[in-house]
């Protein structure tokens, strides 16, 4: 991964945060970013044995540093480094010829946020983070809130936040200005929020955000297709709803009523059943944190017992996990004509994991693709099928939770998605905005 993180960066970064060793030390600043980012490949392991694994493709003689003087390299190194690493290293990843990144002119990107990142219970970080309520009282453990901005099509990260639950909405507000104008935001019912659609939409971004059932909007004017305009905050936004039926191979069938709203308001360029099943790209995001959360982190609880440590450590783990999707990424595009969900994240993380034991690769700038890139061609997935089943909630707040029960147990291929869209209510029905 040096090849998207090179040496030479990682010591302009510590030396503009002020977190370079002032004296020569058997532990330098560098390895310590280093030895962060190998925590991250290897969050089961105490911080000796992932040490033992950094340096096991190195000569004999190698230095043996205690659990303490790794712990006191990271504090030299600190927080503002590993962020700064991060914000460097994220953004889009797609050209604009990859894909299945793009609805027309639009990058296609979401905001989410994941509240099941475990802290360690200790009182420090519950003073920060404090404990979600349950069905049943309190979670086990205090849980960090990460709030992402993703590119769908490469599910590759172009920034993120975090700090104690709070509402996705106000998080996402501080990602903002991340958007570009050539960016379209997927995004749930989380997210329906007057000032944060107008926020996007003065960012430059479009947006096609699902409504929340109370959300009642003045109506403007009924469009030839079925949709109407209508009036959010001080946006004119295009409102589409429709009744969709899924059925599967195994004949299990549902039927739900969908609202969104959204700024592409050309009903002919942008028909509203094509933006429909746009809106299922969304659940990309999803994707990106199971790799984050269940993949490269195992479920895991966090290893730092403060704060300040909990930050380095997740920025630390953002930065692996973008770096291991640039080289996927970038591997599909070297080999042309490929989507990137074919690529698998798997592959390409035991595939760091080998390499850096092996201590392989470290400098290779003849090979445009890499061996995590040629590990990712060589184990690429069949085209996307398009499945469904009951949504699991892998790190749940309760176990009370209850199942979908009009969808499958298990992902089943859809056979016949029916869509039929409601037209515009009377306009002589006025809600509030």
């Amino acid at each position: 991964m040096t090849r998207f993180l090179p040496f030479e960066l990682v010591d302009a970064v510590l030396e503009e945060t002020r977190a370079v060793q002032r004296r020569l030390r058997r532990l330098p600043s560098r390895v310590g970013v280093y030895f962060l980012l190998a925590l991250a490949l290897f969050p089961d392991l105490g911080y000796r044995r992932v040490w033992d694994k950094l340096v096991a493709g190195l000569p004999a003689g190698a230095p043996a540093p205690s659990a303490k003087a790794l712990r006191d390299v990271r504090r030299r190194v600190g927080v503002p480094a590993m962020r700064e690493l991060f914000q460097i290293v994220a953004g889009p990843l797609a050209q604009p010829r990859t894909p299945g990144t793009r609805f027309g002119r639009w990058r296609t990107v979401s905001f989410d946020g994941c509240s099941s990142i475990k802290a360690p219970d200790t009182a420090s970080n519950i003073g920060w983070l404090r404990k979600a309520k349950a069905a049943r009282g309190v979670t086990g453990y205090p849980m960090v809130q990460l709030m992402t901005l993703v590119e769908t099509g490469t599910r590759g990260l172009i920034g993120a936040v975090l700090g104690p639950v709070t509402g996705e909405a106000v998080r996402a507000k501080h990602l903002v200005g991340l958007l570009g104008g050539d960016m379209l935001v997927l995004a749930d019912r989380a997210f329906d929020d007057t000032d944060l659609m107008e926020k996007v939409k003065a960012a430059g971004a479009g947006f096609l955000i699902r409504l929340s059932s109370t959300r009642k909007p003045p109506h403007l004017l009924p469009l030839d297709d079925g949709t109407h305009l209508a009036r959010i905050g001080t946006l004119t936004v295009r409102i589409i709803t429709a009744e969709l039926t899924v059925t599967c191979s195994d004949g299990t069938a549902w039927t739900g009523r969908y609202r969104w709203a959204t700024t592409l308001l050309d009903h002919r360029r942008y028909p509203a059943r094509a933006l429909i099943h746009l809106y299922h790209e969304r659940w990309e995001h999803e994707v990106a944190y199971l790799a984050l959360r269940h993949t490269l982190l195992h479920g895991r609880v966090l290893r730092s017992g403060d704060p300040t440590g909990l930050e380095q450590e997740i920025w630390a783990l953002l930065t692996t996990y973008q770096l291991l999707r640039t080289a996927m990424v970038n591997a599909v595009e070297q080999a042309g004509g490929i989507n990137p969900d074919r690529a698998g994240f798997t592959v390409a993380l035991t595939t760091a994991q080998n390499l850096l034991i092996n201590a392989g690769n470290i400098i290779d700038d003849l090979d445009p693709i890499g061996q995590i890139g040629r590990a990712v061609l060589d184990g690429l997935a069949p085209p996307r099928r398009l499945r469904v089943s009951t949504r699991k909630v892998k790190s749940a707040l309760s176990r009370y939770n209850k199942a979908d029960p009009d969808r499958p147990a298990r992902a089943t291929t859809v056979q016949a998605i029916a869509i039929v869209l409601i037209g515009c209510p009377d306009l002589t029905t006025r809600g509030g905005p």
